[in-house]
């Protein structure tokens, strides 16, 4: 076709209908700007992008896996700019996606049996106990309920089959790495923005209405990036900088492992300036069992030597102590610190509260949401500083064993395949990393509730699914090389057959 007779969306701008519309739709967003103020008239004006987009994922539902992955960084900073509930959104895309694959399976066969794994069965496990919490004669609350359960278990439980159908293949695995590093070191830009710079007027106003509390200690700013909290930044940043740090070791590609460096090291970095004690046991962790999967007893040794060294450098030298991060890392390696004592009298506390209550004092009990919906219970008002504390104190003993043992299955599993089934070097080297990257923040959660939050909680699920999918691309490169091989080998005959018609 000639391109000069060829049409495009904008010619409709020359007919007098669509030129109407438009003109009506900028003079609408202009009066709704100045009635209503800027932020609904930028509203207004994105609602058909906002339409767009929802139409893009209905009809390829894979879009709102990679928006959830990249939504999962801004969700909690967004909040400072433009209060509102922007968890709400991941809910939204999740019930979208599932809406999806059910038109689409009137007229498609959608491929359920892909979520076949030992790894669907356990996270609906976990949801099954987390949903019958709902009945727990000590919750208080069944609205904190339904807000902290989403968190807990609600979006393991739908986005695991999500990935499995639709997010399943190695070229999906590096656009995952790549999007993840590319927001870590976003995530450390701008910590560094605040570290040098200062923090914007909306997170100021944040500081004022009591985030200073936790964030400005001795006169000194705990960097959060645009992450919910220091504590959250610091351990995120940790688990990129294990997570890159071991892909830049198995890969061979020069580009490739130049940016899982970089990666890398700006995640440390911004792990070192979040001022979070509790960070440094990701790359402790992370580092132990990257040696653990290597198998090799020189490099063993050597590691545990370096760790001892990076011991002693924080338990028994005063070495930079005049740099403020590495004074307060330092704190971490201290038996006597005092906030380390308060944590264990709070836990003293609690395992006499809870030694009655197998089942804990129901979801949504203690943290954010007890001082929202239930200010003036015990549990609301005794701090539990710890991911397993505060599923202790929600779910009880009985839930926090069930939550240790899925945790344990997924990393061993990842820990065997890596170590006696994976021979890609690739995708071995991809794995490692995921599972290194998971017992680090395993470790960390300990200490932080960094486990279900943002963006922590998505990328784990997410990883979680790829550990257990690569024995299945492994077991399906072996059988192309065995059917090539045999193609190779078959015998050709000289007089060739033409089929009929």
């Amino acid at each position: 076709m000639n391109p000069f007779l060829r049409t495009y969306g904008t010619d409709n701008l020359r007919k007098p209908l669509p030129l109407l519309i438009l003109l009506s739709v900028i003079v609408l967003a202009a009066k709704l700007t100045a009635d209503k103020g800027l932020l609904l008239g930028i509203a207004f004006m994105v609602l058909p992008l906002a339409v767009i987009y929802l139409c893009s994922v209905l009809l390829n539902p894979r879009i709102g896996i990679i928006t959830i992955i990249i939504f999962g960084f801004f969700v909690i900073g967004l909040s400072r700019y433009v209060p509102a509930t922007w968890g709400l959104i991941n809910d939204g895309l999740m019930f979208l996606m599932y809406l999806s694959l059910f038109f689409k399976a009137f007229h498609i066969k959608i491929p359920w049996d892909r979520a076949k794994s030992h790894l669907t069965i356990l996270v609906a496990v976990w949801f099954g106990y987390a949903f019958i919490q709902v009945a727990n004669p000590e919750a208080a609350s069944r609205v904190a309920w339904f807000y902290a359960m989403r968190g807990l278990a609600l979006y393991q439980f739908l986005l695991v089959p999500l990935c499995f159908i639709l997010f399943n293949k190695p070229k999906d695995l590096r656009l995952f790495l790549y999007l993840w590093g590319a927001l870590s070191v976003l995530g450390t830009l701008k910590g560094c923005m605040q570290l040098f710079i200062g923090v914007d007027p909306f997170e100021q106003k944040w500081l004022d209405g009591g985030g200073h509390v936790t964030h400005i200690l001795f006169g000194k700013l705990r960097i959060f990036s645009f992450y919910s909290d220091a504590g959250q930044f610091g351990a995120s940043q940790g688990h990129a900088g294990v997570l890159f740090g071991v892909l830049a070791l198995y890969t061979k590609k020069y580009k490739e492992r130049v940016f899982f460096i970089i990666v890398a090291l700006a995640g440390l970095y911004g792990m070192l300036i979040s001022g979070t004690r509790g960070a440094i046991a990701v790359p402790a962790m992370g580092g132990i069992m990257f040696l653990i999967l290597r198998k090799n007893i020189p490099i063993l040794v050597l590691g545990a030597v370096m760790g001892i060294g990076v011991y002693v450098f924080f338990a028994h030298t005063t070495i930079m102590n005049n740099n403020a991060q590495i004074r307060r890392m330092r704190t971490a390696f201290d038996p006597n610190d005092a906030s380390l004592q308060v944590r264990l009298a709070n836990q003293k506390k609690l395992s006499g509260y809870l030694a009655s209550r197998p089942f804990g004092g129901g979801i949504g009990s203690t943290g954010n949401w007890g001082q929202r919906f239930t200010p003036n219970t015990f549990l609301a008002n005794t701090a539990t500083d710890s991911w397993f504390v505060a599923i202790w104190a929600d779910m009880g003993i009985v839930g926090l064993y069930l939550h240790l043992f899925i945790l344990f299955f997924i990393l061993i599993t990842g820990a065997y395949n890596v170590m006696f089934k994976l021979k890609d070097e690739r995708v071995k080297g991809q794995i490692a990393a995921l599972v290194c990257g998971m017992a680090g923040i395993m470790l960390a959660s300990y200490g932080n509730g960094v486990f279900g939050q943002f963006p922590t909680g998505i990328l784990m699920y997410v990883g979680m699914v790829f550990i257990f999918l690569a024995p299945r691309w492994e077991k399906q490169r072996i059988a192309e090389n065995r059917d090539a091989s045999k193609v190779v080998s078959a015998p050709t005959n000289s007089k060739q057959i033409i089929p009929s018609a």
